[in-house]
C-alpha cells in the first residue's frame, strides 16, 4: 500500500486571508481522458477537512485540481463584471513518489494567481 497523499488548500492574498467555500474537484488524468476521483470544499482554515486524495486511494500519475475560484470571488465582492477574469483555475500536477505527501496550494486574487509544491 501507498503512503503518499495529496492536500491543497487556497489563500486569498488580495484579502490576505484562507479562503473558505471554495469548491475543488480532483481528476485523473490519462493520455487525453479524465476521469473526476473527489470533490471538497474549502473549510475556514482555506484547507479541505481531509487529503483530497488520501492514503487509501493514492496511486502515483498525472492529476487536476479544479478550483471553482469564480463563485467565491462573487461571494466575497472581488469578481468584477462578467465574464470573470478568472473562474475555474485548472492545475495539472503529476506525483511520481508514491510515499511522498504531496501538498498543492493554490494563492489566489481576482486577477491572478500562482501555485507550488508545497510541504
Amino acid at each position: 500500500m501507498a503512503d503518499g497523499y495529496l492536500t491543497t488548500h487556497v489563500l486569498d492574498t488580495a484579502r490576505g486571508c484562507p479562503a473558505e467555500g471554495i469548491k475543488i474537484a480532483l481528476y485523473h488524468v490519462s493520455g487525453t481522458s479524465r476521469e473526476k476521483i473527489a470533490e471538497s470544499v474549502t473549510n475556514a482554515d482555506g484547507r479541505t477537512d481531509a487529503p483530497i486524495l488520501p492514503r487509501e486511494t493514492f496511486k502515483t500519475g498525472s492529476y487536476e485540481l479544479i478550483f471553482f475560484a469564480g463563485e467565491y470571488l462573487r461571494a466575497t465582492g472581488q469578481a468584477g463584471e462578467d465574464p470573470l477574469f478568472l473562474d475555474e483555475v485548472p492545475i495539472r500536477f503529476g506525483m511520481n513518489d508514491a510515499e511522498a505527501h504531496y501538498h498543492v496550494p493554490l494563492l489566489l486574487s481576482p486577477y491572478g494567481y500562482s501555485t507550488y509544491r508545497g510541504s
